[in-house]
């Protein structure tokens, strides 16, 4: 069962949390809601809020519904749900309907954002800032060819953490 709690009191490791274990990224409502599982992101401190970034690509079905929301979820799950994450980053929403594909239980957060219950950890972040990236300010050029040979650039959002879960 998840349940409230303070960010602040938050102790897992940031770099394990998104780079290995993975994340959903989720937007809409409780009711119509798109999910992608995402391993860049970041956690920290921006205009004196709790804040934590995302990056979608143009082309992914969760950009719409991010676009359209006030507010997002970062939902962490644990390695029993590896598949789940995998489908999640696989398939689209657009062409499969995820969260009963997986098994999920939406719940709503602040702003009515989604979320799920089966998650270890949920963030809830109301969007402060988005901001395209722009090539011509890479500093090492091969970033560019190396992770956008398409140029389809991602759109990274800053959140102010406004809520959060955790499994008791």
């Amino acid at each position: 069962m998840l349940e409230k709690c303070e960010v602040k009191s938050l102790d897992q490791n940031v770099f394990t949390l998104i780079g290995e274990q993975w994340m959903l990224i989720t937007a809409g409502t409780p009711e119509h809601c798109n999910t992608m599982t995402a391993s860049w992101g970041g956690l920290g401190v921006l205009w004196g809020a709790d804040v934590a970034t995302c990056y979608i690509r143009p082309q992914r079905y969760t950009y719409e519904f991010i676009e359209k929301s006030d507010y997002f979820t970062l939902s962490f799950l644990g390695e029993a749900y590896r598949k789940q994450l995998a489908l999640c980053g696989a398939k689209s929403g657009r062409e499969v309907d995820k969260v009963k594909e997986c098994g999920f239980t939406v719940c709503a957060g602040a702003g009515n954002a989604p979320y799920f219950q089966e998650a270890e950890l949920v963030l809830v972040c109301r969007k402060l800032y988005y901001q395209d990236i722009d090539p011509t300010h890479f500093l090492d050029q091969g970033i560019d060819g190396k992770w956008y040979p398409q140029k389809d650039y991602h759109r990274m959002y800053i959140g102010e953490i406004v809520e959060a879960y955790q499994k008791k």
